[in-house]
């Protein structure tokens, strides 16, 4: 229809003044910014006014604009038609259009961008009340929009949260509409976060059917997508209080996807970095719902071999729920040791991070009721071959909260780690991680000359133990496979292959 209409319109080739509002994307970088153009063009460089006339009544006839002209400025109807004018022009933003070849319908496109800004900058300087006709015009035009299925390349390729690992540097894809996105984007941001939205009104239409769709977006592997995204979410949050608790929900059944079932998503630090903000808000004391969530959300989060991509924001909304309650400090180090990886070297020299940033606000009770597991593994990554994994393990003796909590439970925590200690001394083939060992031990030694060298003397006697065993065992089978070649061969008689 479109093509119909423009192909009775005049072919005149734009100045280079008019350029700023082509249709055709530019660039694929983030944060370009949108140039805005007046609704009427001046003469010179652009079409005159009678022009934009005749050709938005050859484009768009009566029956789709309802009798108002779309491309009219806003500044030029009074006051009582801005809002029949609004639907107008968001009536006519539902055409969507194919923007992987720039070259086809860019008159189209021009207008429909032109379109979008108006849109803009009305939202942006109206004052009264949105009419339910408006809200409603509004949500339709930014569903057909922006709610689409990615293609399959989408999915099929390595994605920022995929299950290619931690080592994965897959360059992002740039959707090449987002030149055109942008703009409706930045209209639903803007809608939203207006004090002439009326949140009763708007919950009917932004309702959940609408975020579940929103929601769905966040898998776009245009990062420039999921950075918008994130920032319209927090804002429906806000806005309307009676979605929460779903929008709550909604996001826990993607983080369950992602973990239990398909290990690869493009939104994960973006969602969790909304949740960062959604935790701090958290009332006290925390409902049972929230701490479900840190349980079978947050914690099992760490599973995935892709963690590092979102760690950081991972760990900051550990960190808040820590913050709102420190009693959650020792459930919190028990759920990190049941997923502490066993061969991703990478991904134990981040739980060893995280875990001293959890220590470093963990009191002496709960510290208490986790040091025996945690410093059993901490002892196993001092034993680690690997050295940036041994290195990391030793670094968590230069945090004075850290040498605090140990010195105090000194009784309990040395036993465990000076073992370790002393076969790390004696085995392990970096330099770095021999000097690191030497210092720790030369702490503890400081700390409890008396404590050490008990744990000393014990270790040795272990290891001559130990040593002593292995000789009985030895012994015991080469007398076991001397009397057996004694024996001869008969009937079903089991052969000792040496």
């Amino acid at each position: 229809m479109w093509k119909q209409f423009l192909s009775k319109l005049p072919r005149t080739k734009s100045s280079g003044g008019g350029g700023g509002d082509s249709g055709q994307c530019s660039g694929g970088g983030n944060g370009n910014p949108i140039q805005r153009t007046s609704s009427v063009p001046a003469g010179g460089g652009g079409r005159s006014a009678s022009t934009i006339k005749r050709m938005s009544s050859a484009v768009f006839p009566s029956s789709v604009v309802a009798g108002i002209e779309p491309l009219v400025a806003f500044k030029d109807v009074p006051s009582s038609e801005r809002h029949n004018l609004f639907v107008s022009k968001l009536g006519l933003c539902c055409a969507v259009f194919d923007f992987s070849d720039p070259a086809k319908s860019s008159a189209e496109k021009d207008i429909k961008r032109q379109t979008l800004l108006d849109l803009i900058d009305f939202v942006d300087s109206t004052t009264g009340r949105y009419p339910e006709a408006v809200i409603a015009a509004c949500s339709r035009m930014l569903a057909v929009n922006l709610f689409r299925v990615f293609p399959p390349s989408y999915r099929s390729g390595g994605s920022s949260s995929g299950g290619g690992g931690e080592g994965d540097e897959d360059e992002p894809m740039f959707d090449p509409a987002w030149c055109h996105l942008q703009l409706v984007y930045e209209l639903l941001l803007k809608f939203i976060g207006s004090n002439s939205l009326d949140a009763k009104i708007g919950k009917k239409y932004f309702d959940h059917s609408f975020i579940v769709r929103l929601l769905n977006l966040l898998d776009s592997e245009d990062p420039r997508e999921r950075d918008s995204l994130k920032t319209i979410l927090h804002r429906i949050y806000g806005k309307f209080m009676v979605h929460r608790p779903f929008i709550r929900k909604a996001v826990s059944n993607i983080f369950y996807h992602f973990v239990f079932e398909t290990q690869r998503h493009n939104g994960i630090a973006e969602l969790l970095e909304v949740f960062g903000s959604v935790i701090s808000g958290f009332a006290l004391p925390l409902k049972e719902e929230h701490k479900i969530f840190l349980w079978r959300v947050l914690i099992p989060l760490h599973k995935p071999k892709s963690v590092g991509v979102y760690l950081q924001q991972l760990t900051y909304c550990v960190t808040q729920f820590l913050e709102k309650d420190p009693k959650l400090a020792g459930s919190i180090i028990i759920g990190l040791l049941r997923y502490w990886p066993v061969t991703n070297s990478q991904k134990e020299v981040m739980f060893l991070s995280e875990i001293e940033e959890i220590l470093e606000a963990t009191s002496m009770v709960e510290f208490q009721k986790c040091m025996v597991p945690l410093f059993r593994r901490i002892a196993q990554c001092i034993n680690s071959s690997h050295f940036q994994v041994a290195e990391r393990a030793l670094f968590m003796w230069n945090n004075d909260h850290i040498i605090s909590l140990v010195a105090q439970n000194r009784q309990v925590i040395m036993p465990i780690i000076v073992p370790a200690l002393e076969q790390n001394g004696q085995n392990h083939w970096n330099h770095a991680v021999l000097n690191l060992t030497a210092n720790v031990m030369k702490m503890f030694s400081e700390m409890d000359e008396e404590l050490f060298s008990a744990c000393l003397t014990k270790c040795k006697e272990d290891e001559e133990n130990q040593a002593s065993m292995e000789e009985k065992r030895r012994l015991k089978w080469a007398k076991l496979e001397s009397a057996a070649a004694l024996q001869p061969v008969t009937g079903h008689t089991a052969v000792l292959v040496g």
